[in-house]
């Protein structure tokens, strides 16, 4: 009897566990994987570019005033157009596209009251001067 019990006890558990499993959102993989991987060509030829720029690109977390600092060269940033991704990677309901709109030195201030504590992944794409640039930086958002 104390057998029958224990394969009982034993496939709710199993059926339990799989039901779980299941329900479990997945937000490491994109909803539209095919579409990033035809253009990670583009990504390739815009780190290439941004080799030499990445140690110049700052991205900074000031926490007086709550805000995330990105700073571009100064020679890359006249004129430069792109945009900013704010990647959250343990939620994709939190990520965020902001437009790059930098001032006359190239910097520029986020405001992160809104956003959770933890590890981003700010994610710059800009075109200036006719060149395409990629820049990936982490940055830790704290509330303190």
């Amino acid at each position: 009897m104390a057998i029958i019990a224990w394969f009982i006890v034993f496939g709710i558990f199993l059926v339990s566990f799989i039901v779980w499993a299941v329900r479990q959102r997945v937000d490491l993989v994109a909803d539209n994987y095919y579409e990033h991987e035809v253009r990670y060509q583009q990504r390739l030829d815009r780190l290439n570019n941004s080799q030499a720029l990445a140690a110049q690109t700052v991205v900074t977390f000031n926490s007086a005033s709550h805000s995330i600092v990105i700073t571009l060269p100064a020679a890359e940033s006249l004129g430069a157009a792109g945009r900013i991704h704010l990647y959250r990677p343990s939620d994709a309901r939190l990520d965020q596209d902001i437009p790059l709109l930098l001032n006359s030195r190239g910097v520029q201030q986020l405001d992160a009251r809104q956003l959770q504590d933890g590890l981003w992944k700010v994610r710059l794409e800009w075109s200036a001067n006719g060149r395409d640039f990629y820049v990936d930086q982490p940055v830790v958002v704290t509330s303190t």
